[in-house]
C-alpha cells in the first residue's frame, strides 16, 4: 500500500529471500517498479556461492521476475536492467540465458563489469519496469 508520499514498497514474498539489508525488493512510485538487484539467491535464503554461472544467472533472473510480481509488474514491462558480472567472460552466457528468459522482449540493458560481489556470487540484476 503506497505511503503518504505516494510510494509503495514492498520487501516480503514467499518467492523471494528476505532482504539481506535495510531496502525493499520493489519501490512503486508514479507507474513505475525500481526493483533492486537481485542475487542468484533461493527464496529459502540459499546463496548459490557453489553453483555454475548459468545456474547463478536462472536463479537472479527467477528473483527478479518474482520481484515484478511482487509489484504487480511483469517481465513484458521492464524498461531497463542493469546486470553485475563479476566476470566478463560471463557475458556471452548470460546473454544467451536473458534472452531465453525475457523472449522477444527487449528492454533497454547495461551489462557493467564489477570484480566481486556480495558473498562471492558472480551475478546481481537489477531494473526498472512499468507498473
Amino acid at each position: 500500500m503506497a505511503g503518504e508520499n505516494g510510494i509503495d514498497l514492498r520487501h516480503a514474498s514467499p518467492n523471494l529471500p528476505a532482504p539481506g539489508g535495510h531496502y525493499s525488493h520493489t519501490a512503486m512510485g508514479q507507474g513505475l517498479v525500481f526493483v533492486s538487484g537481485q542475487l542468484p539467491i533461493r527464496p529459502d535464503g540459499t546463496r548459490l556461492v557453489d553453483a555454475s554461472f548459468e545456474d547463478q544467472a536462472r536463479q537472479a533472473l527467477a528473483n527478479l521476475a518474482a520481484a515484478l510480481e511482487l509489484a504487480g509488474s511483469g517481465v513484458p514491462r521492464l524498461l531497463q536492467v542493469r546486470v553485475y558480472l563479476d566476470d566478463m567472460a560471463h557475458w556471452p552466457a548470460f546473454d544467451r540465458i536473458y534472452a531465453d528468459w525475457a523472449g522477444a522482449h527487449r528492454p533497454a540493458r547495461a551489462v557493467v563489469p564489477t570484480g566481486a560481489l556480495h558473498f562471492g556470487l558472480k551475478v546481481e540484476i537489477e531494473a526498472v519496469a512499468l507498473a
